[in-house]
């Protein structure tokens, strides 16, 4: 495990709640998986719990957003649909950008997107491997639908990891073989358990996120996707305990 950032090395991130946070990177600002409807339920049988920390016109700017997937109200809720229409560019999976098109652009598992940087330089998005669940791809997708996690890279700037909702491990470790150590990681956790797959794990739970993190080589952690639905099972407290009897509480940012 590699040493824990200078203060001067810290990409800002803020969490707003759920799984949307502000990264400010290279001289842009990504906003991931925009969810700021108030609490309420949804159709979908989802109920979200507590309201974002901000709203879209406080965060001001937003260059792009990136969005792991649009087929879940805790990903991209009716006001996070709203916002999607006033960013220049949304990167989010090959199926969603189909379904949500105006400045929405695919990125499928590995493939990069150059954006220019003010001033001069390039940030390069690569799309990485998620899963929402366990199993394979093809029996997964079908039922949860396609995920898509993100890498920020850059010449001279840390490397930023956005993990999605993905649930497995091994993925982690394949993202970690081309990329890793990452300076940032920003994990999705909350072991999302519902009935659509008898209860499975749909994210990371506590344990897990640690372990990710351990995997990537993780120099910083930010845990997202842990609190303001209901359908959470895990939140702060496991997340706390978990990242310490793994020895990571000085890298972690809980907002």
């Amino acid at each position: 495990m590699t040493a824990s950032p200078a203060p001067s090395d810290l990409v800002p991130v803020r969490v707003f709640g759920g799984p949307t946070a502000l990264i400010e990177y290279g001289g842009l600002r990504f906003l991931t998986d925009p969810t700021f409807d108030a609490p309420g339920a949804y159709d979908s049988g989802l109920t979200k719990t507590a309201p974002a920390s901000a709203t879209p016109a406080d965060i001001g700017r937003i260059d792009v957003v990136l969005l792991s997937h649009d087929e879940h109200d805790d990903n991209l809720d009716r006001t996070g649909r709203a916002l999607l229409a006033d960013v220049p560019l949304t990167l989010t999976t090959p199926s969603g950008a189909g379904r949500l098109g105006g400045t929405a652009r695919a990125l499928a598992d590995w493939e990069t997107f150059d954006l220019d940087r003010p001033g001069g330089g390039t940030v390069t998005v690569t799309g990485v491997p998620a899963l929402h669940g366990p199993g394979a791809r093809e029996d997964l997708e079908p039922v949860v639908g396609e995920v898509v996690g993100f890498v920020l890279t850059g010449d001279g700037l840390p490397t930023v990891y956005v993990s999605g909702d993905n649930a497995q491990l091994g993925l982690v470790k394949e993202i970690a073989d081309r990329f890793g150590p990452i300076d940032t990681a920003v994990l999705f956790a909350g072991a999302v358990r519902t009935p659509v797959l008898d209860h499975a794990l749909l994210t990371l739970d506590s344990v897990q996120a640690a372990e990710a993190a351990q995997i990537l080589g993780a120099r910083r952690i930010v845990p997202v996707h842990f609190d303001s639905w209901a359908h959470f099972t895990e939140g702060r407290d496991l997340l706390v305990a978990a990242f310490a009897a793994a020895g990571l509480s000085d890298r972690v940012e809980l907002g």
